[in-house]
C-alpha cells in the first residue's frame, strides 16, 4: 500500500531521532515530504527522494511538485542507505568502534 502512494506526509513537530517510517516509505520507492526537523535532513535528499519543508504551506507546495521525484532512484537510494544489511553492518561497526 505504501509503494504506491502518492507521498509520506510526515509533519513532525518535534525533533525526532530517526524517522523509521521516512525510511520505509523511502525504500518502497515513495517520497517523503516532512518538515525540516530532527533527523530529517538526514533521511531525505531534499528534491532527490522527498522535500524538506518549514510550514503546511511549503508542504502543500511540495505536492504539486512531487513529479520531479524519480521514485526507484528514491528507494535506490534509501536502500543504500537504511537497508536491513546496511543498518546491521553500521552498527556492529560502531559497537566495535566503542568496544
Amino acid at each position: 500500500m505504501l509503494r504506491k502512494a502518492y507521498a509520506l506526509l510526515h509533519p513532525i513537530s518535534f525533533e525526532e531521532p530517526f524517522g523509521l517510517s521516512v525510511a520505509e516509505a523511502m525504500l518502497c520507492g515513495t517520497p517523503v515530504i516532512a518538515f525540516h526537523r530532527g533527523a530529517m535532513p538526514e533521511l531525505i535528499k531534499d528534491r532527490e527522494t522527498g522535500f524538506l519543508v518549514k510550514n503546511v504551506d511549503e508542504a502543500i507546495e511540495a505536492v504539486s511538485e512531487l513529479s520531479i521525484i524519480d521514485r526507484s532512484k528514491c528507494h535506490k537510494w534509501a536502500f543504500e542507505n537504511f537497508s536491513q544489511e546496511k543498518m546491521v553492518a553500521d552498527y556492529i561497526s560502531l559497537y566495535h568502534q566503542i568496544l
